[in-house]
Parts: structure tokens; sequence; C-alpha cells
């Protein structure tokens, strides 16, 4: 299976010319084989590209722009797709590949998704996870030093009135470290 990127290698648009060169740069570096096929200077290849995009995916004007990415004859999507699948770690699904063998995509990938978009299991996850437990239990530390000097309230941070969104959200997440902290000494 081969990738086809169909570009436009004598564009005038400095943003395709960036979209396209973002694309190959991409594909290149990890090493995944693709063929870039000019519409600018092949009338064939433009005339295929135009015919295989799905109407859904077109733009108002019906003309795709480069680049337009295909895995054979199967449509991948534009630059744009191209660009959510890489930033949500999804480019081997995107582009119709086997991930490669022991890559951290093939986890992130096998790894269900959770109601709320997050990836189950992805060690960045964790990673933050452990920092903010690790700051809770600073802040806690903190917390009982002021306590001791009679620098805090009887109770901060518990009362409800007048209390933002920010602040409670911020609350939440801190009783959620909290909790991971002491799931974590158990």
């Amino acid at each position: 299976m081969v990738i086809k990127v169909f570009v436009a290698t004598s564009s005038g648009s400095i943003a395709i010319r960036k979209k396209q060169q973002e694309v190959v740069g991409f594909l290149e570096a990890n090493k995944i084989d693709f063929k870039e096929l000019d519409i600018a200077g092949d009338e064939d290849n433009r005339k295929w590209m135009r015919e295989n995009v799905p109407g859904e995916k077109k733009p108002q004007n019906g003309i795709p722009l480069p680049p337009q990415i295909f895995n054979e004859e199967h449509y991948c999507g534009d630059f744009d797709s191209f660009f959510s699948a890489k930033e949500e770690n999804i480019i081997y699904s995107f582009l119709g590949l086997a991930p490669p063998p022991g890559s951290k995509v093939t986890k992130s990938e096998e790894v269900s998704s959770l109601p709320n978009g997050d990836v189950a299991g992805e060690a960045e996850g964790t990673a933050e996870g452990t920092e903010q437990a690790e700051e809770s239990v600073e802040s806690e530390a903190h917390k009982e030093d002021k306590e001791d000097t009679g620098d805090l309230p009887e109770s901060p941070g518990k009362n409800t009135e007048g209390v933002t969104e920010e602040g409670a959200e911020g609350e939440a997440e801190e009783e959620e470290a909290e909790e991971a902290a002491e799931g974590e000494d158990s």
C-alpha cells in the first residue's frame, strides 16, 4: 500500500506550500512510504484527484486544494484531517496503515478512548497525574505549615458561597489529586 500525496509544486500560495511541506516532511521523518504526485504539471493527476475526493469533502467551490492524501484509491483526507489525526496520535489509522511494531502509537491506538476524549493508559496522562499528586502533597504540607502558624482561615476553599466556576474546578482537581496520592500511599 502506497500513500499518495497530491501536491502543487508550482503553487503561488505560501499557505498551501507550507501544508504540503508539513505532510511530506512528516511522512519522510516517520519513514512512511509515499508517492508525491504533482497536480500542477500533470493534468491526469489533477483530474484523478478531483474526481476521487468524495463530494462531502470538497469545498464549496467544488475544487479540492492540495495537499490531498490517499492510500492507493482510498481517500484519507486533506491537510486539516491529517493535522487532526497527527495531533490525536491516530495518524496510522488515518492513513489506513498498521502502526510499526513497538511504536508508542501502537499502544495508544489500541487503548480505548474514554467518554471525555482522553485515552485510557496514555503515558502522558499518567505522568500528569503523578505531577498533580506530587503538587497536591506539597500543597497540603504548605497548608499544614500555615495552619500551625494560624495564617489560614479555618476551612480554606470549602465555603461554597461566591465560589467561581474556575475555583470549583480547581478544587475538584485538587481533591482528585489528593485521592490519587492517597491511593499510591496504600
